[in-house]
């Protein structure tokens, strides 16, 4: 049985945040936790059907996987080559020059991070380049982009090494907010320096929001609250 590998069609209106001219801030609330395997340095994340679709990296140890939920079973994994470092996940196969950090889609292009401040927008059929922008906070580009998940017509990123996720305008660029989950995993937790927020999964239909980080014991939906 194959697994399955991908980025599905991916919290809180936006239409009043976006229309500012500052972002938003975002504290949260932990509504579930989940086990999750501390031994998954995860680099993208996904749920579909029920289930979570994960990538996870490291050379030699890099792998794709399909995890229950609720009891963070990993149900089927599909080792990647020891020469690659698996980052995110998409539902199609293609290549691509350049680095690949993140990658998501808006039901009609792929978006992919580079570890940079552009976010590229791939066609699917072609994986040609339609289009890029470049992330800004006020003037200021929001670099190291990383793990993406397209929630309710924006883009969610997390950004390496902080406890942040950035909210952007697809049309833009422009960061509309800023989720702060500061505290979520206790540091006694975090083990190892790279041990850090990396990975996002929206299920579109229950509209819950679920998050992570590379080598997590736990998994986590939270509920966003403004203004935190």
């Amino acid at each position: 049985m194959s697994i399955l590998v991908a980025s599905f069609v991916l919290s809180v209106d936006r239409r009043d945040i976006d229309a500012q001219e500052n972002p938003a801030f975002f504290g949260y609330r932990v509504v579930n936790s989940y086990p999750h395997d501390s031994g998954a340095y995860t680099q993208g994340l996904v749920y579909r059907d029920g289930f979570l679709y994960e990538s996870t990296g490291l050379n030699s140890r890099s792998s794709l996987r399909k995890v229950r939920l609720e009891t963070g079973e990993v149900l089927q994994k599909q080792r990647v080559d020891s020469k690659y470092f698996a980052e995110g996940l998409a539902d199609s196969t293609f290549r691509y020059a350049g680095e690949g950090w993140g990658l998501t889609h808006d039901r009609r292009r792929l978006i992919l991070s580079d570890g940079t401040s552009t976010l590229r927008f791939i066609d699917p059929s072609t994986f040609r380049e339609q289009g890029r922008i470049a992330v800004r906070d006020g003037s200021r580009p929001v670099e190291q982009l990383n793990e993406l998940e397209y929630v309710r017509d924006e883009i969610f990123a997390n950004v390496w090494h902080t406890d942040r996720i950035a909210r952007i305008s697809p049309a833009s660029g422009r960061v509309t907010g800023w989720i702060d989950l500061t505290g979520l995993l206790p540091k006694t937790y975090q083990l190892d320096s790279e041990a850090v927020l990396n990975g996002i999964a929206y299920d579109a239909e229950r509209d819950r929001l679920f998050v992570t980080g590379k080598l997590w014991p736990r998994l986590f939906e939270i509920a966003l609250e403004r203004g935190r």
